[in-house]
């Protein structure tokens, strides 16, 4: 896991486990079920990777790890369901839409104020935002949501993701003359009109090395070196081969 940054830009919230601290009127099964029929209702029909799949993979992923891990699977499930409710790159760099919107779902549940907050801040933190950009410390529940955002980024699920992104966003697949760039801040990644080959080498191919369990890693070192499979047949074929 990189080095954190000791502040903190939207939220403050308690580290401490939450599972007492949900709305006694419904249960964990029920806030479960009316977050993901909403973030599916929210998320259908977007092409740029960022869908409905795309979250219920992370979901599925966040539950894997979060159990190994022992960590408070609501606030887990939660951040990981809610992750993507207003992705900050396509909201012209905004990263308080996202949190701040899965903040006040989860405030029409009724559900307690630590458990809203500490959603709130993972959701404001685990974005990747540039190689040169230092990661926030994380909580146990906010390095497993990360991990499982991550990991679907990578392999052969985060090839497909990345050429649709780039699809969307009009980016060139590959130009030799143009070289990938580290970025500094989260604005320079932003911008970045790159095409989709510099990608991996500007974001994927990080990946394996910034995670932060040991599941995590395990995942991600098979999904990395599919990835560089990928890339040497590409190199291959564009030269003819």
């Amino acid at each position: 896991m990189g080095k954190g940054h000791p502040h903190r830009s939207l939220f403050l919230y308690n580290v401490g486990r939450s599972r007492s601290r949900a709305n006694p009127s419904m249960s964990f099964t029920k806030i479960i079920e009316r977050t993901a029929n909403h973030v599916k209702a929210a998320l259908s029909g977007d092409g740029s990777g960022h869908d409905w799949w795309h979250i219920e993979r992370v979901w599925r992923m966040a539950k894997r790890i979060g159990h190994v891990e022992g960590a408070d699977m609501l606030v887990v499930e939660l951040a990981a369901l809610l992750h993507d409710i207003a992705d900050w790159k396509a909201h012209g760099g905004d990263s308080s839409i996202g949190p701040t919107m899965a903040m006040d779902w989860l405030t029409s549940l009724g559900l307690d104020s630590n458990i809203i907050q500490h959603v709130g801040q993972i959701i404001a933190d685990i974005s990747f935002k540039g190689a040169g950009v230092e990661e926030p410390v994380l909580s146990l529940e906010g390095q497993i949501v990360q991990d499982a955002d991550r990991l679907d980024a990578i392999g052969a699920i985060g090839i497909a993701r990345a050429f649709a992104y780039g699809g969307a966003k009009g980016r060139t697949i590959y130009d030799p003359a143009t070289k990938p760039a580290e970025h500094r801040t989260s604005e320079e990644f932003l911008k970045s009109d790159g095409t989709t080959i510099n990608h991996f080498y500007e974001k994927l191919l990080l990946l394996k090395d910034r995670m932060n369990t040991a599941t995590g890693r395990a995942i991600a070192e098979r999904r990395h070196r599919f990835m560089e499979d990928y890339l040497q047949r590409f190199y291959e074929e564009w030269e003819g081969g």
